[in-house]
């Protein structure tokens, strides 16, 4: 489901309510030595859960003291951002 590579984090498969809060639990473990880039390139499939996974990463990141910033954002996942007025807050990172 994640995949670690120095500060990357590349995040594989569905983010729905099935599996989320697995995913949210495997992500918070990689939290720590330094800034984060989470790659979400290789979803498959997501729902408005999925929306909730960032914001807590998002939490747990300030919590310590880091940034994190999320790329390759799936359209379905764009969708519901902009469909919940939260496009901002899940802002792409280069």
């Amino acid at each position: 489901m994640i995949e670690r590579d120095g500060n990357l984090l590349r995040v594989r498969g569905a983010l729905t309510i099935a599996s989320v809060t697995a995913v949210c639990e495997a992500g918070k473990q990689q939290f720590g030595g330094g800034d984060l880039v989470v790659d979400l390139a290789a979803v498959t499939e997501v729902d408005s859960t999925a929306l909730s996974l960032l914001f807590e990463w998002r939490r747990a990141a300030r919590g310590k003291n880091l940034q994190i910033a999320f790329r390759n954002l799936p359209e379905s996942l764009k969708s519901l951002a902009e469909l919940y007025g939260l496009t901002e807050l899940v802002a792409e990172k280069a």
